[in-house]
């Protein structure tokens, strides 16, 4: 599956457009969690369990779109994005969409 932010795909010409894809996961972080990044927190810099928590959200929301846009028919997905909202202290919706598409080699 090709996935690329841009509104194209360079050497491919878009056959067929099918459409907006989305992925979305829905996340918590532990009490522990919580605990080891409020004390990192209070010494500064980089809050490695946060840092891991929002790649697997991403990753996991990434991985959903494709499979949306493989059920669908599309080899590839533009214009892909993220986005992320709190739903309620602590829980966390991580959405990727784009747009599926079917395309072939120029």
């Amino acid at each position: 599956m090709l996935v690329t932010t841009a509104n194209d795909l360079a050497g491919y010409r878009i056959v067929r457009h099918l459409g907006i894809v989305r992925g979305i996961t829905v996340r918590s972080r532990s009490v522990v969690g919580n605990f080891i990044g409020m004390v990192a927190a209070f010494f500064g810099g980089r809050i490695g369990v946060y840092v891991t928590l929002a790649e697997n959200a991403r990753k996991e929301a990434f991985d959903h779109m494709v499979e949306h846009a493989q059920q669908g028919g599309a080899n590839a997905v533009i214009a892909m994005r993220y986005e992320s909202n709190d739903i309620m202290a602590g829980i966390t919706e991580v959405l990727a969409y784009g747009t599926a598409v079917v395309v072939e080699p120029i």
